[in-house]
C-alpha cells in the first residue's frame, strides 16, 4: 500500500505515512468505527468546496428572497446528483490508480485528448475568475478595499494554503477543512437570526414552481451542480492516496472514501440550504429582492444586523480563499493528466491568477464576470462528465468497481439534465445580454 500528496513532492512525509498505516490498519480490521475511518476522511471536503463558491452564493440567495422556500427541494436534489458525481469520480481513482485526464490520454486518439486539455485550461481560467471575485467581494464587504487590490489579497492568501501542500496533504485538508468551518459557523447564525417559519420550510421540500421565473432559478441552482474541475481533481486526490493491493481492498477503500463524500457533501448542501433558507427568511416576507452579493450585504446589515452582515462577508470571505486553491489543484491535475506536462504550483497559480487579475482591472462590474465565469464553465461540463460516466460503466478500466446498470442509467440521466439545463442557462444568458 502506498500514497501520494497532490503536492509538487511525491515524498511521502511522517504526517503521511502515519496516515496510510492507520488507513492498513482499518483495513486489516484492526481499526473499527471513526478511527478507522478517519484516515479516509479529507479528499471529499476539498472537493465538496467547489460546491460552496461564490456562484452558489448568489443563485441560492436569490431563490430564497424571490421564492421563499419553494425551492429548497432543488437544493437537496442538486446535493444527491453532485453525490453520485463525485462518488464516480473518486472510484475511478480508486479503481485505476489514475485520474480522469490521465484515463483520457490513455483511452482517446491524441487530438481528442489535446482538445479536451485546451477547453480544460479555459475552464480553469474561468474557474479562478469566479473565485477570486468572492474573495475579493469579501474584502470590499468587510473592508472597502477595491476589488483589484482585495483580489491581489486573495491571491496571496491562496499561496499561503498551496504551501501547505508542501507539508502533505493532511495539513491541506485541515486548512481547507477549517474555511468551510468558518463559512458553517456563518451561516449557522445567518439561519438563527431569520427564524424560519418551519410549517413554510417543510412546504418547501415538496417539488413546486410558481411562473417561469422559479424555473429558470431552479435550473441555475441544478445546472451549477456539475464543477467541471472537481471531477478531475477528486479523481486525483483518491488516485495514490491509500492504494489497495487487491481487488477486495479497493473495494473497503472505496467504501471508506464514499462515506467521506457522504459526510462531506452533506456538509456542502446543508450550507447551500441555509444560504436559501436564510435569504426566504429574511428577505421574501420584507419583499426584498436579491440579485447580488453586494445586495445580500447591504440588506443583511439592514434587516438582521451588522454582525449578520459582518458573517456573511466572513464566510463569502472564506469561500472564495478556499476555492481559489482548489481551483489551482485542479489546474495541476489537468496540465500533469492530459500532456503530461508539470510546472511548479506556484507558477501555475501565477498563470491562472492572471487573467482573472486583468479583467478585474479592467473594471468589470463583480456579478457580470461571475455571470461570464459560470457561462464558460457551463460549456466545459459535457467534456468532463461524459468521460467520467464512460469509463466508470467500463469493466475494463474499472474492474470490480464498474458501475452497475442501475448506477449507469442513474448517471446518464442525471449528465442528460445538467447538460441540457446549462445548455438552457446558456441560450438565455446570451439573449438576456450577459445581464446580472
Amino acid at each position: 500500500m502506498s500514497a501520494e500528496s497532490t503536492s509538487d513532492s511525491l515524498d511521502r512525509l511522517p504526517g503521511e505515512q502515519a496516515t496510510i498505516t492507520a488507513a492498513q490498519a482499518a483495513l486489516d480490521g484492526r481499526h473499527r468505527g471513526l478511527r478507522g475511518l478517519w484516515p479516509f476522511l479529507g479528499p471529499a471536503f476539498i472537493a465538496a468546496v467547489a460546491y460552496i463558491d461564490p456562484g452558489n452564493f448568489a443563485t441560492n440567495i436569490q431563490a430564497g428572497s424571490s421564492f421563499g422556500y419553494l425551492l429548497l427541494w432543488v437544493v437537496i436534489v442538486s446535493n444527491l446528483m453532485a453525490i453520485l458525481i463525485q462518488t464516480m469520480s473518486a472510484k475511478l481513482g480508486i479503481a485505476t490508480g489514475k485520474n480522469v485526464p490521465e484515463v483520457c490520454r490513455e483511452r482517446f486518439p491524441r487530438p481528442v485528448t489535446i482538445g479536451l486539455w485546451i477547453q480544460a485550461e479555459i475552464i480553469a481560467i474561468a474557474t479562478d475568475l469566479a473565485e477570486f471575485i468572492g474573495g475579493a467581494l469579501g474584502l470590499y464587504l468587510l473592508f472597502g478595499i477595491p476589488l483589484f487590490p482585495a483580489a491581489v489579497i486573495t491571491g496571496v492568501f491562496s499561496f499561503g494554503l498551496l504551501e501547505l501542500q508542501r507539508r502533505g496533504f493532511r495539513p491541506l485538508e485541515a486548512g481547507i477543512t477549517a474555511l468551510v468551518g468558518v463559512v458553517i459557523v456563518s451561516f449557522a447564525y445567518e439561519v438563527y437570526v431569520a427564524q424560519p417559519d418551519m410549517g413554510e420550510l417543510s412546504l418547501g421540500l415538496v417539488p413546486a414552481f410558481q411562473g417561469s421565473e422559479s424555473v429558470m432559478l431552479a435550473a441555475g441552482i441544478l445546472g451549477a451542480t456539475v464543477m467541471p474541475h472537481v471531477i478531475y481533481l477528486h479523481s486525483a486526490l483518491t488516485q495514490r492516496r491509500v492504494v489497495g493491493r487487491d481487488d477486495d481492498e479497493r473495494r473497503r477503500i472505496f467504501r471508506f472514501e464514499f462515506a467521506d463524500i457522504l459526510i462531506a457533501m452533506g456538509v456542502a448542501g446543508l450550507i447551500n440550504a441555509a444560504m436559501l433558507i436564510m435569504a426566504a427568511g429574511l428577505f421574501f416576507g420584507a419583499d426584498v429582492h436579491v440579485s447580488t452579493l453586494e445586495g445580500a450585504f447591504q440588506h443583511l446589515g439592514d434587516y438582521a444586523g451588522p454582525l449578520a452582515a459582518t458573517l456573511f462577508g466572513v464566510g463569502l470571505l472564506a469561500s472564495g480563499f478556499s476555492s481559489s486553491s482548489v481551483g489551482t489543484m485542479s489546474g495541476q491535475v489537468v496540465m500533469q493528466g492530459f500532456i503530461k506536462r508539470r510546472i511548479p504550483l506556484f507558477a501555475r497559480r501565477m498563470i491562472t491568477m492572471a487573467p482573472a487579475l486583468a479583467i478585474l482591472a479592467m473594471g468589470v462590474d463583480a456579478t457580470t464576470a461571475l455571470v461570464m465565469s459560470q457561462v464558460v464553465l457551463s460549456f466545459g461540463i459535457p467534456f468532463a462528465l461524459i468521460p467520467l460516466l464512460l469509463f466508470c460503466s467500463n469493466r475494463d478500466v474499472m474492474g470490480p468497481l464498474v458501475n452497475r446498470r442501475a448506477t449507469t442509467l442513474l448517471a446518464w440521466s442525471i449528465a442528460a439534465v445538467v447538460i441540457a439545463l446549462n445548455m438552457f442557462l446558456l441560450c438565455q444568458t446570451f439573449a438576456g445580454g450577459f445581464s446580472a
